[in-house]
């Protein structure tokens, strides 16, 4: 995927963005996937010198999974699914935790064809944990499987970017 592009912006530059940031800063960044399946992971390990900043990865597209590698509450999952804004938050906290990274990057959502659990294809969670806390972002995305997937890498990089700017080293 490292070449691919959404909305002009391309998933490997993202990727490396990051990466040198959190070098820079001497930080450490783990990953948890449901949607997007190992994708964001691939993404960053493409970058060479990732290895001195990413912890690891879990990809959890079981629901319960989410809640016994991730740490995700299991009544959380109960009460929410696993597709709410609430439960991205917990994935990004859950990897920071269980990988002992100082960045937690999470996705889930739908990527379709079909909805899930009353929830429409496209609807997406990204989420950031960090030392100062987290942040969760919605995205509506339109286009087929494949662009929702992609979409989302993009725009849970993007997000980490943004909260790397914002912290203070």
């Amino acid at each position: 995927m490292t070449g691919a592009q959404v909305d002009g912006f391309e998933v490997g530059s993202a990727a490396a963005g990051v990466v040198h940031r959190l070098a820079e800063r001497h930080e450490t960044l783990a990953t948890v996937e449901s949607l997007t399946g190992g994708s964001l992971a691939a993404s960053i390990v493409n970058i060479a010198g990732v290895s001195g900043i990413y912890r690891g990865g879990l990809v959890v597209y079981a629901t319960e999974l989410k809640a016994t590698l991730a740490g995700v509450p299991a009544d959380l999952l109960s009460e929410r699914g696993p597709v709410d804004p609430e439960v991205a938050a917990a994935l990004a906290e859950g990897g920071r935790q269980r990988c002992g990274a100082d960045w937690g990057l999470a996705t889930t959502g739908v990527a379709g064809p079909e909805p899930q659990d009353g929830k429409p294809v496209g609807l997406v969670y990204v989420a950031v944990a960090g030392p100062n806390g987290g942040v969760v972002r919605q995205l509506d995305l339109g286009g087929g499987r494949d662009h929702v997937r992609e979409a989302a890498v993009v725009e849970a990089l993007r997000l980490l970017a943004e909260r790397l700017v914002d912290a203070t080293p």
